[in-house]
């Protein structure tokens, strides 16, 4: 039962990062219909200011969760003008075009952000301060649950609320889901899409940035290659529930995080990434539009 328990904990951490990643996936494509592969060099990017913070401030003589704290905020405000400049950069000029070029563009950032932060830090593996201490509450679970594991999940539960509350009651929630629904009818009712767009970017780049930070603490190490080995994951959970549908995200990542902890720790590590991309292609072949994704509709 223990054992069991380690490997639903797991999952569940798992799926949470999995799932403050697919979102970023999921409000794009939702908005704009267009998967942004660059997404996960922002986690990747999250995770490096998270680094340097704590770095500064481990020097500076600050507590841990106070580091934490700062690092996450640094990491979100950081992430979140990378993804406005990306999009004003890479997508907005490519709006109108075809399907493809915006696709490209998207490849050639992630390849450029990858490559730009090689230059600028360092190809290897980096340490990441452990910043998050043992509760003292917890000391007979620990070695079951953790608290890297439980923050992990109260701050990403703390996120999904929040992203629902904001999308489901806020005047630019509603501009949002009405961009969603019908971007040109959208733009004639007079909703500024492209500050919409934007503000799209902005949430799902402080997304990925939080889960870049938060994964960092909880593996202990970092280098330029988490952000496609995170974002292919990602995609994947947002595949799981149906691109374009928020709650489909998280049930996606949950699923995804689930079926890895405990295929790893009933079969085989070795599997891991099979059983994975094995769930996804079960998914496509037998409900393409995911689990709480729509059939497209035709119109006539």
């Amino acid at each position: 039962m223990e054992y069991f328990l380690e490997l639903f904990f797991g999952g569940l951490t798992r799926g949470s990062i999995y799932a403050l990643i697919a979102l970023g996936y999921t409000m794009v494509y939702g908005i704009i219909e267009l998967i942004n592969f660059a997404h996960g060099e922002i986690y990747m990017i999250g995770a490096f200011t998270g680094l340097i913070v704590a770095g500064v401030l481990t020097a500076m003589g600050f507590p841990a969760l106070a580091i934490l704290a700062v690092a996450l905020v640094v990491a979100v405000v950081y992430c979140s003008a990378y993804g406005y400049t990306m999009e004003k950069i890479a997508y907005k000029p490519l709006r109108g075009a075809n399907r493809l070029s915006p696709l490209i563009s998207a490849i050639g950032m992630s390849i450029f952000l990858q490559n730009y932060v090689l230059l600028a830090q360092t190809p290897n593996f980096l340490p990441f301060p452990n910043l998050i201490g043992e509760f003292e509450f917890m000391e007979d679970y620990a070695h079951i649950l953790g608290s890297a594991n439980l923050v992990i999940i109260l701050v990403t539960a703390a996120a999904m609320v929040a992203l629902t509350l904001f999308i489901k009651y806020t005047r630019m929630g509603r501009a949002m889901r009405a961009t969603a629904q019908n971007r040109k009818m959208a733009m004639l009712l007079g909703v500024n899409v492209d500050a919409v767009i934007s503000l799209t970017f902005i949430i799902g780049s402080s997304l990925a940035a939080i889960g870049g930070v938060l994964i960092a603490c909880h593996t202990g190490q970092i280098n330029i290659t988490i952000g496609f080995i995170a974002g292919i994951k990602a995609f994947t959970a947002a595949v799981l529930g149906g691109v374009g549908s928020i709650p489909g995200a998280m049930l996606g990542a949950l699923v995804l995080g689930f079926t890895e902890s405990f295929a790893t720790g009933y079969i085989s590590s070795d599997y891991e990434d099979v059983f994975a991309f094995g769930l996804l292609v079960l998914i496509l072949i037998f409900r393409p539009s995911g689990l709480l994704g729509k059939a497209p509709t035709q119109k006539v």
